[in-house]
């Protein structure tokens, strides 16, 4: 009898500690949701998004001569900005190499890495970092130069050398495709893709290989641009997102819907130009958008007019795309890049 007593205190007791650790994990959750977040406080109190980016993509991510960087991944790190700081402006950029690009993210030097990153399972899980969402849907190639005779991936011979960068999915893709060929081939590696880019210019390699998107940036920075072509094959995919730090998850869902509220925006045809006469719409789902109805921003801790300055500061994702990458003349088709509704596969959850 008491040795019954006893066991069912002890489970009792145990109850007690398991029922007090859920409710702290579930109030600790609530209270973040909230809005409780060391990234947003850090960011608030220095006044700027830290923010790392290419080395120097055009269309993606790209500094002027005075300095100024534009770019469709640029302007991820500028709808966070408008988001939490009221200011679209307020970013820090920090060019990164494909090497030190997640060292600098999980170390804090940065708070978001947008940069042309493609989302892969050991990424995600493995090194501490988390993918938001895609903003743009690509795949690898090849260039190469139009007198050389290749027309396709099948005329590629024994003892071709293959520009790349060090330390990126590209390298193992390359290495993939050309030995499931059974082609022996040379690796000329850089870490810095204007390394990559002036010695395949240079002649120093047969071919080029990296994203299409950014064959056909790359491409624009060459000597003489229309002597190489992109060949028709894509030999991966590669889904290219903003990536954060695990841990945080206001932070997290705050970069997330900043990127889904450009797409969705465009969805409903609401843009930087008439995003304010949008409010007066009768359709509930962009009055949300414009924070004419809801209470969205609550979640994160932001007023609720954090969406409608992204969309009159930076724009809905068609006017970033077709001001970065169709008008300059890098990838004039969106191609998958269109939203679903007419015929691509950007698709976002609905705000609400």
């Amino acid at each position: 009898m008491f040795k019954n007593i006893k066991k069912i205190l002890s489970l009792l007791a145990v109850a007690s500690l398991v029922f007090v650790y859920s409710c702290d994990q579930m109030a600790g959750k609530k209270n973040q949701k909230k809005g409780a977040s060391k990234t947003v406080d850090a960011t608030k109190k220095s006044g700027f998004v830290k923010c790392g980016v290419s080395q120097g993509l055009p269309g993606f991510s790209n500094a002027d001569a005075s300095g100024n960087w534009t770019g469709v991944d640029v302007d991820i790190c500028r709808a966070v900005a408008a988001a939490v700081l009221g200011d679209a402006d307020k970013v820090k950029y920090t060019p990164l190499s494909a090497k030190e690009r997640f060292t600098a993210l999980t170390s804090g030097e940065i708070d978001v890495l947008s940069r042309n990153t493609t989302w892969t399972l050991s990424r995600d899980a493995d090194i501490g970092l988390t993918f938001v969402g895609v903003n743009f849907y690509d795949g690898q190639g090849f260039m190469v130069r139009k007198n050389s005779g290749i027309n396709s991936v099948d005329d590629f011979q024994n003892g071709i050398s293959a520009c790349t960068n060090i330390g990126t999915t590209t390298e193992l893709n390359m290495r993939d495709f050309f030995n499931s060929r059974n082609i022996s081939y040379e690796p000329v590696a850089f870490e810095k893709a204007d390394e990559v880019v002036a010695a395949y210019d240079a002649g120093r390699c047969d071919t080029y290989t990296t994203d299409k998107s950014g064959l056909a940036a790359q491409r624009t920075k060459m000597s003489n641009p229309d002597e190489h072509m992109v060949l028709p094959e894509t030999i991966s995919k590669e889904p290219l997102g903003p990536v954060v730090r695990q841990g945080d998850s206001v932070w997290e869902d705050i970069v997330r819907w900043s990127l889904n509220v450009m797409i969705e925006a465009e969805e409903y045809g609401i843009d930087s130009q008439n995003a304010d006469m949008m409010k007066s719409s009768d359709n509930p789902a962009i009055k949300r958008l414009v924070g004419a109805e809801g209470e969205l921003g609550a979640a994160f801790g932001l007023d609720n007019e954090w969406s409608l300055r992204i969309i009159k500061q930076v724009g809905n994702y068609g006017e970033s795309y077709k001001r970065n990458i169709a008008d300059t003349g890098i990838l004039p088709d969106r191609g998958p890049n269109e939203l679903w509704t007419k015929g691509g596969i950007l698709y976002v959850p609905p705000a609400r």
